[in-house]
């Protein structure tokens, strides 16, 4: 099993940047990619771009494309999601996920991390 924890969320005013982390630990050695997955309230959970944990190759969703950047720390075992510009639209909770050996950026992702908050003030 793998494990992932979320961090770096918090309270962020409209036009602000934020970092977040996704630590995996477990067995990770057969992981291919990771990706980054939001919901806010009352809409359904969407995918916000993904990283290749060995080719480094990073895929994202049109509405984020400019704004967030994907990045990955072999060593720590750990990926980042770099947001910036952020409108009140992006306030959701993330969540990363791993994709294992049949995956890549766009799925199948079969480990999830607790998500953690991103709010945004207008």
């Amino acid at each position: 099993q793998v494990q992932l924890v979320e961090s770096g969320g918090g309270l962020v005013q409209a036009g602000g940047s934020l970092r977040l982390s996704c630590e995996a630990s477990g067995r990770t050695f057969n992981t291919n990619a990771v990706g980054w997955f939001r919901q806010a309230p009352g809409k359904e959970r969407e995918f916000v771009g993904g990283i290749n944990w060995y080719g480094g190759s990073t895929l994202y969703t049109d509405s984020v494309k400019g704004r967030f950047t994907i990045s990955k720390d072999n060593a720590k075992n750990t990926v980042y999601l770099q947001m910036n510009f952020l409108p009140a639209a992006d306030a959701a909770v993330y969540y990363c996920a791993a994709a294992g050996a049949i995956g890549t950026v766009r799925g199948p992702y079969q480990h999830w991390g607790q998500g953690t908050q991103v709010t945004v003030s207008s």
